[in-house]
């Protein structure tokens, strides 16, 4: 803010110095009087500057606190989404080793079911063919069905 006054004045005098010299009366009360006004407008200009920058720096750190806001806001938002999604994924992967455990087991118990069946029409078919050598009847009706 300094800085910028300083540049002001620095120019102003640059250009207004000269032609104060190179003026037909030389220094004058009057241009003294012009200084001295002046020096009091740049002052006033500067309090004016001083005050719009402040207010800026206000508004900017206003600002910054928004947007700083709205991240923690947006923070908070995807912890929960990033904590909804995991609940998910547990509950995923615990439903399908149930449903696996469930189907192994069902899967276990039909194959005992076959199992044991298919054992006990074999040993009847083995019965029955046992009878089929010494029965003619039987061995022609097992034949019929083309179990001998």
């Amino acid at each position: 803010m300094k800085n910028i006054t300083k540049i002001i004045v620095l120019l102003f005098l640059i250009f207004f110095i000269p032609t104060i010299a190179f003026s037909q009366d030389g220094f004058t009360q009057k241009d003294r009087e012009l200084l001295i006004e002046l020096r009091v407008k740049m002052v006033e200009m500067e309090k004016k500057f001083d005050k719009r920058f402040e207010q800026v720096d206000k508004r900017i750190d206003d600002f910054r606190q928004d947007v700083n806001n709205r991240f923690k806001e947006m923070l908070g938002f995807i912890q929960v989404l990033a904590a909804v999604l995991g609940a998910l994924v547990v509950a995923i992967f615990g439903f399908a080793y149930w449903d696996r455990r469930t189907i192994i087991k069902e899967a276990r118990r039909e194959a005992i079911d076959f199992i044991d069946k298919e054992g006990l029409l074999r040993r009847l078919v083995d019965a029955l063919k046992t009878l089929a050598r010494e029965d003619k009847r039987l061995a022609e009706v097992l034949k019929s069905f083309n179990i001998l």
